[in-house]
C-alpha cells in the first residue's frame, strides 16, 4: 500500500483518471487471495455442474485478466520510478556505469507500458519527457569527464591545412593514475563503458578520430618535415610536432609508417587500451576493445590517404630499383601487425598491404603513365626542329640481353649502336647492307627521341617480370597509334600551309615506317614467349605509316600545283604576243612560276631524301611546261612577232627551270641533277620540241616529222602538228602539201 500511496502522492495532477488511492491499496492487497479463491472457484464448481458454472467462469476469468493487467502496470512504473532514483544517487557520486545502467532499466520498463494496448495512460508521455531531460543530463556530465580526458589545442581555423598551422597543434591527454589512487576522478573505462551504455561511444569516438585524421595523422602523410613527440606535463601527456629539415619531397613508406606506429601506441597506453561491455543486446562475447572501434572508423580513410600520398609515390619508375621494393611491403607488414598488436586492425589483409604486394603491376601502370605522357609532349613539340639522319645514323641503345638469359639478366651497361643499315636478318640471306637503310634526310629531333622511347621501354620490358613486360610492350604500340592519331590533327594547319612541315612530317613517318620493320625483331626473343605467337612485331603498322607521310606530302604537292595553274592562267592563253600588254602578262606568269619552284626548291633542300626532292620538283615543272604546251597548242593564229615572243618565253623555262633543282646544300653537287632534269620532267622533249617548231620552216617540220617515226611525232599527234601548222603558215599550196605530209 505504501508503494500506491507513494506514486499517488508523486505523480497526483496526471492520476485524474484512476480509481481513488484507497481502491487501489484494497485491490493490490486482495489481490493475492482473490486470485486464489478464484483458482480454486473455477476448478471445483466447473467441475461440479459445467452448465450453470459456464456464465460465472467467463465473468471470472475476465476479472481475473482486468487484476492482473492493473497488477502489471503498477510494478512497470514502480520499476521506472526506482530506476530513475538510483540513477540520481548514482550519478551524484559519479558512478557512471551504474547510472547510466539504472537509466537503461527505466527506458525498458516505459518500452514495456507503452507496448500494452487498451492502457494509453497521459502519465506515459510524461515519464518519455523525464527520461529524455535524464539521459540529455547524463551525456553531459560524460561529455565533461571525456573532455577532460582529451583535450585538442586546435590551430585557429584561417588555415588549418598548412605546415605551419600543423605546428601549433596539441593533444592532451590525462596520465592513466596508478591503480591506488582512483579517487582523481572516474577512470577512462566508466565514462566510455557509459557511453556505451548509452549507445553513444560510436558518435564520440567518430568525432575524435575524424579530428584525429585531420590535424594529426594526414599532416603526418602530407609533411615530411613532422615528427610527432610527446612530453610529460604534471598529470597530462602532450603529443605535438616538431619539424626537422626533410631530405625528400616525400617522405619514404618506412619512415611514414613509423610516425604514425608512435602516435597509434600513445593513444593506446594513454586513452583507448580500455576494454567495454557492449549493451546485452549484442547477444555475442560482449567485451570488445576500444582501440577496434576506433580502428573501424578512422581505418579506410587512413589506408586510402597512405596509399595515395606515400605508397604511389614509393613506386619505383625503372625496373632496377624494383628489388630494392621488398623492403616497402615489409615495412607495411611491420606496420599492420603492430597496429593488430594494438588492436587497430582487425585479422585480415587490408588494401593497404595489398597495395604494395601489388607493386609489379602499379610500377608497370605508372611506366606506361610515364611513356605515353612523354611520347605525348614529344608530338606535340614543334616539328621544324630537326635532325639529320643518314644511312649510318644509329638509335643509341643499351646492350640487349643474350636470348638464352631470360629474367636473370639485369641489362649490363655497355651501350651498342643500332645502325640504320645493319639488321642482321639470321643470315638466312645475305642482304645487301643498304636493303634497309634510310635515305639522307631531315626528320624532327622530337621524333628521334620518340623512337629512342621506345627502345628504351622496349629494353625494360625484356627486363622485366611477364606482366609488366607485356604491358610494356602494349604501351609501345600505343606511343605509334597516338602520333598517327595525334601529329596530323595537332599540326593540322601548319602541314597544310608549310611546304617544308610537309616534307618533314613525311620523312618523320618513313622513318617511323623504317624502324617499325624491325622493331619487334631485336627483342623476339624475349618477348615472343609471353605474346602469344610470334606477336611481338609491329610490322602491321608499317603500311599506315608510309600512307601518312604519302598522304600529307601529296596534300601538299596538290596545293602548290595549283598555284602554278592559277599563276600561268593570267598569262591570256598566250594568244597575240605581238600585244605588248598580253606578253608582259604572260612573261610575268612565267618568271612568278619560276620563282614559285625555286622557293620549293629552297624550302625542300637538304630536308627531303634527294630521290623525293627530284621526283617532287619534276613533277611540279613539268605541271608548268604541260600547261604551257597545251595552250600554245590550242592558239588557231600565231604570226611570225607570236612565235618569236614564244619562243623567248620558252627558252626562259629551259634555262631557268633546272636551275630550281637544288637538292643539296653544295650548289658544285647539284649540276649532276640539273643535268638529269629530263629523266623526272616526263614533258621535257615535247617541250622542245615545241620550241623547235616555233622556229621552223615548214620543210623542217616535215623533216622532224619524218614520216611518223622522227622525233616530233615522238612527243605530237598528227593532228596537234597540223593544227600548229595552219595557226604558223598562210594558206599556200606549199602549206598543202607540207599537211598532206603529216599522217
Amino acid at each position: 500500500g505504501e508503494v500506491c500511496t507513494m506514486i499517488n502522492k508523486k505523480y497526483r495532477e496526471f492520476l485524474p483518471s484512476m480509481q481513488s488511492a484507497e481502491d487501489l491499496v484494497s485491490q493490490v492487497d486482495g489481490l493475492s487471495s482473490s486470485i486464489d479463491l478464484l483458482k480454486a472457484g473455477i476448478e471445483n464448481e466447473v467441475q461440479r455442474d459445467l452448465n450453470i458454472a459456464v456464465a460465472e467462469f467467463t465473468e471470472l476469468k475476465q476479472q481475473l485478466e482486468r487484476d492482473t493487467l492493473v497488477l502489471s502496470v503498477l510494478k512497470k512504473l514502480q520499476e521506472f520510478d526506482t530506476a530513475i532514483k538510483e540513477y540520481n544517487t548514482s550519478l551524484l557520486e559519479k558512478k557512471y556505469v551504474a547510472a547510466a545502467q539504472q537509466l537503461e532499466k527505466a527506458r525498458s520498463s516505459l518500452k514495456t507500458l507503452e507496448s500494452r494496448k487498451g492502457f494509453e495512460l497521459k502519465i506515459l508521455k510524461a515519464l518519455g519527457t523525464e527520461l529524455t531531460v535524464q539521459t540529455q543530463n547524463m551525456l553531459y556530465h560524460l561529455g565533461e569527464e571525456w573532455q577532460k580526458l582529451a583535450v585538442w589545442k586546435l590551430p585557429s581555423s584561417k588555415d588549418s591545412s598548412s605546415l605551419e598551422s600543423a605546428m601549433h597543434l596539441e593533444l592532451h591527454l590525462r596520465a592513466v593514475p596508478p591503480k591506488e589512487e582512483e579517487i582523481a576522478g572516474p577512470p577512462v573505462a566508466a565514462v566510455l563503458q557509459a557511453f556505451a551504455v548509452l549507445g553513444e561511444l560510436r558518435a564520440k569516438l567518430k568525432a575524435f578520430g575524424q579530428l584525429l585524421l585531420k590535424y594529426i595523422l594526414k599532416p603526418l602523410i602530407s609533411y615530411p618535415s613532422l615528427q610527432p613527440f610527446t612530453e610529460e606535463q604534471s598529470d597530462v601527456l602532450v603529443l605535438r610536432f616538431k619539424s626537422e629539415e626533410p631530405n625528400l619531397d616525400h617522405s619514404s613508406p618506412m619512415e611514414v609508417f613509423d610516425k604514425i606506429k608512435l602516435v597509434f601506441e600513445v593513444l593506446h597506453e594513454h586513452l583507448l587500451n580500455v576494454p567495454l561491455e557492449q549493451p546485452v543486446e549484442e547477444k555475442k562475447d560482449c567485451r570488445v576493445q576500444l582501440t577496434e572501434l576506433l580502428g573501424d572508423i578512422i581505418w579506410e580513410e587512413l589506408s586510402d590517404c597512405l596509399i595515395q600520398n606515400c605508397l604511389v609515390n614509393s613506386i619505383p619508375t625503372n625496373s632496377s630499383k624494383l628489388e630494392q621494393y621488398i623492403e616497402v611491403i615489409k615495412a607495411t607488414e611491420e606496420f599492420e601487425e603492430a597496429l593488430k598488436n594494438m588492436q587497430f586492425l582487425k585479422g585480415d589483409t587490408t588494401d593497404l598491404l595489398k597495395y604494395a604486394r601489388n607493386v609489379n603491376s602499379h610500377f608497370a601502370n605508372k611506366k606506361c603513365q610515364d611513356v605515353i605522357v612523354a611520347a605525348r609532349n614529344l608530338m606535340t613539340s614543334e616539328i621544324h626542329n630537326t635532325v639529320k639522319i643518314t644511312p649510318d645514323s644509329c638509335v643509341a641503345l643499351p646492350v640487349l640481353p643474350d636470348p638464352g638469359a631470360g629474367d636473370r639478366l639485369k641489362t649490363q651497361k655497355t651501350s651498342q649502336l643500332l645502325r640504320n643499315d645493319m639488321v642482321n636478318l639470321e643470315n638466312e640471306t645475305k642482304l645487301s647492307q643498304y636493303t634497309f637503310s634510310l635515305p639522307t634526310c631531315r626528320i624532327s629531333s622530337s621524333v628521334e627521341k620518340l623512337m629512342e622511347l621506345a627502345y628504351q621501354t622496349l629494353l625494360e620490358a625484356t627486363a622485366s617480370t611477364d606482366q609488366c613486360c607485356v604491358q610494356l610492350f602494349y604501351s609501345v604500340r600505343n606511343i605509334f597509334q597516338l602520333f598517327y592519331d595525334v601529329v596530323p590533327t595537332y599540326h593540322k594547319e601548319n602541314l597544310q600551309k608549310l611546304p617544308q612541315l610537309a616534307a618533314i612530317h613525311h620523312n618523320n613517318c618513313m622513318y617511323i615506317a623504317h624502324h617499325l620493320l624491325t622493331l619487334g625483331h631485336q627483342f623476339r626473343y624475349r618477348l615472343t614467349n609471353i605474346l602469344c605467337d610470334g606477336a611481338a612485331t609491329f610490322v602491321d603498322l608499317v603500311p599506315g605509316f608510309r600512307r601518312l607521310g604519302m598522304e600529307c606530302f601529296l596534300a601538299q604537292m596538290r596545293v602548290q600545283k595549283g598555284e602554278i595553274l592559277e599563276r600561268l592562267s593570267s598569262a591570256r592563253n598566250f594568244s597575240n604576243m605581238d600585244d605588248e600588254e598580253n606578253y608582259c602578262a604572260a612573261s610575268k606568269a612565267i618568271r612568278q612560276v619560276l620563282h614559285q619552284l625555286k622557293r620549293l626548291g629552297k624550302v625542300w633542300q637538304d630536308v627531303l631524301p634527294v630521290n623525293v626532292y627530284c621526283k617532287a620538283m619534276g613533277t611540279l615543272l613539268n605541271t608548268a611546261l604541260s600547261e604551257i604546251v597545251t595552250r600554245i597548242a590550242a592558239l588557231e593564229d600565231i604570226s611570225a612577232e607570236d612565235a618569236d615572243r614564244l619562243y623567248s618565253l620558252c627558252r626562259t623555262m629551259v634555262e631557268e627551270g633546272p636551275r630550281v633543282f637544288t637538292p643539296l646544300p653544295e650548289d658544285d653537287k647539284n649540276k649532276k641533277y640539273q643535268e638529269e632534269v629530263p629523266v623526272y620532267v616526263q614533258k621535257w622533249m615535247t617541250f622542245k620540241e615545241l620550241m623547235i617548231i616555233l622556229q621552223a620552216n615548214l620543210q623542217e617540220i616535215v623533216d622532224q616529222w619524218a614520216d611518223g617515226k622522227g622525233p616530233l611525232a615522238a612527243e605530237f599527234s598528227a593532228a596537234e602538228v597540223k593544227s600548229l601548222i595552219r595557226a604558223l603558215f598562210q594558206n599556200t599550196e606549199r602549206r598543202a602539201a607540207a599537211l598532206a605530209k603529216i599522217k
